[in-house]
């Protein structure tokens, strides 16, 4: 069992105690203004985001997404060159991009051009925007970073390519992009001339996602790959 403290031990801790707070009281006294300044400053800092927030930036994401809606459209319909563009009437997503930085509808569009721009075999145009792309969606964020992936095996860089292949398939594991982005993995393994590591591609898609398209044909790969 532990010994109670004694009374001296008591009084010196008391001492201690009080020691500590007179040197705190005494460093707010020295330095009262620069801490009301720090505080001043924070407390005008947070109302300017929330007013910022409130009056200007939700404004203009609101605004963004109404003007965005037709370059969607175009782009389903697969009018690219309107849905990048615009129509003359509508912007288009490179529109949006420069007109409303710093909004959601802006960082999409910058996916949508992306994808337009390896559609339209403008590699190099596709990084650009691809990469400018923050996507914390499960799916859409996957497929921008297969879509990558795809650009970089497009200009011959075959290893920046399966390490976009990698992060695909590894950001948010799903039944529709993962088994898609272990699938490229391994093609890209059988074009490198190394069908053993292919091969682990694809008997991780039969094993865990047997169910799936890529699920459903791969034995003929691995049938592939295993005789090599």
């Amino acid at each position: 069992m532990s010994k109670s403290k004694t009374p001296k031990q008591e009084e010196k801790n008391i001492v201690a105690a009080e020691q500590a707070l007179s040197r705190s009281e005494q460093f707010i006294e020295r330095n009262q203004k620069i801490i009301i300044w720090v505080v001043g400053i924070i407390v005008v800092l947070v109302a300017g985001y929330i007013l910022a927030t409130r009056f200007v930036l939700a404004p203009r994401e609101k605004e963004a997404s109404a003007e965005m809606f037709m370059a969607e459209l175009h782009f389903e319909r697969d009018s690219l060159q309107l849905a990048l563009n615009g129509d003359g009437v509508y912007p288009g997503f490179l529109d949006i991009i420069s007109e409303y930085r710093f909004t959601s509808a802006a960082n999409l569009s910058n996916y949508y051009a992306g994808i337009i721009y390896m559609r339209l075999g403008e590699y190099e145009l596709a990084l650009e925007h691809l990469k400018r792309f923050n996507g914390r969606d499960k799916l859409v964020g996957a497929m921008a970073l297969g879509a990558i992936g795809d650009a970089y095996i497009e200009l011959g860089q075959l290893d920046r390519g399966l390490r976009f292949y990698r992060r695909a398939y590894s950001h948010e594991p799903n039944d529709l992009t993962t088994p898609l982005f272990l699938f490229k993995a391994g093609l890209t393994k059988e074009v490198m001339g190394e069908p053993a590591e292919a091969l682990k591609y694809y008997e991780r898609i039969k094993e865990e996602f047997p169910n799936t398209a890529e699920g459903r044909n791969i034995d003929r790969y691995i049938g592939r790959v295993s005789v090599q």
